[in-house]
């Protein structure tokens, strides 16, 4: 009988992350190619994507990089040609990028029509579009689109934001029927991860990251990593959750 490990293996499975040059997105890489999976890594810093390729061609992965704006009208272009020319299949597209456009939260009554729209560009229509894309290329695997915590309930000051991450909810479930059984989707909602975006939307520097602690009670007394977040994504991403889709998978600390 196969360990119950081999389930969660990814070995010979070809997979694309966007926002991969750092943060959660980096992180998410680095795990899916530790668990055997090649990678096609997307972001705007080109700086930042060899960095992050150089580590998963340390794991014995194979990694090649894509310079990306996933808010572009043709954002997506030179992945998906990645993809057909590099790899010739792909089995798992990884929705990672979004995030506060300008690392400034709002509040709802005082967001002008320009600042809203770059808020669901980033966090809604990008991913969005990704899926299309992805559904497009992918004969059989897997799609996770990267939610919230923020997803969940109000959050004053930060209403776009949510807003936005709890239509990827929405946009999962559907997708998720639409594209069955073929293709499953899913999505991770993190808690608080200490990433530059969110140190610098509250304000705090790299050094200060355990105080953002103090806005969020986790009862798990300790911040998310990017390696939290990564794990989540494996799951999701490996035969080990073949019975699961259309779902949100609430990565938070208990927050």
């Amino acid at each position: 009988m196969p360990s119950i490990l081999d389930a969660f293996a990814l070995v010979g499975k070809t997979a694309v992350v966007t926002g991969a040059g750092r943060g959660i997105g980096r992180g998410i890489a680095l795990a899916l190619a530790d668990a055997g999976a090649d990678i096609i890594a997307c972001a705007r810093s080109e700086e930042q994507l060899l960095d992050v390729a150089s580590s998963i061609r340390a794991l014995g992965r194979r990694c090649e990089v894509c310079v990306a704006d996933v808010v572009a009208p043709d954002g997506f272009d030179g992945v998906a040609e990645t993809v057909t020319s590099e790899f010739g299949k792909l089995d798992i597209w990884v929705n990672n990028a979004g995030g506060l456009p300008d690392a400034t939260p709002r509040y709802l009554t005082r967001t002008s029509p320009e600042e809203w729209d770059a808020q669901l560009d980033l966090n809604l229509k990008a991913v969005w579009t990704g899926c299309t894309v992805a559904a497009r290329l992918i004969k059989a695997g897997a799609i996770i689109n990267l939610s919230s915590r923020a997803a969940h309930g109000g959050h004053i000051r930060n209403g776009p934001y949510s807003a936005a991450k709890a239509a990827v909810n929405s946009l999962t479930e559907t997708l998720a029927l639409e594209l069955a059984p073929r293709i499953r989707v899913n999505a991770i909602a993190p808690g608080p991860v200490a990433t530059s975006n969110l140190l610098e939307s509250v304000g705090l520097t790299e050094d200060q990251s355990d105080e953002v602690l103090k806005y969020f009670p986790v009862p798990l007394k300790r911040l998310g990593t990017p390696e939290d977040i990564g794990a989540a994504a494996v799951f999701l991403a490996s035969p080990a959750s073949s019975w699961i889709t259309g779902q949100c998978l609430y990565v938070t600390g208990g927050f």
